[in-house]
């Protein structure tokens, strides 16, 4: 499992170095507290998405309940 790992990445250096970009293994602070910022801002967006699908989703559910519950006394 090692070697695949490490055959792996020789091939992604590869591929960057001949892309004319040298991979750096460090990164400053900064541009990891802005890439972190920046993914933690998408995972909200995605998060509220989701919240607000989930929500349309009961309502939904919710609305049929009420549906049946209203169509089995009338009926």
């Amino acid at each position: 499992m090692t070697s695949r790992l490490a055959e792996a990445l020789r091939r992604f250096r590869r591929v960057s170095e001949a892309e004319g970009e040298l991979v750096s293994a460090r990164v400053s602070a900064a541009e990891f507290r802005a890439a972190a910022e920046q993914r933690l801002r998408a995972l909200e967006r995605e998060v509220a998405e989701v919240k607000g699908r989930v929500n349309g989703l009961i309502f939904v559910v919710a609305g049929a309940v009420i549906t049946q519950v209203v169509l089995r006394l009338v009926g």
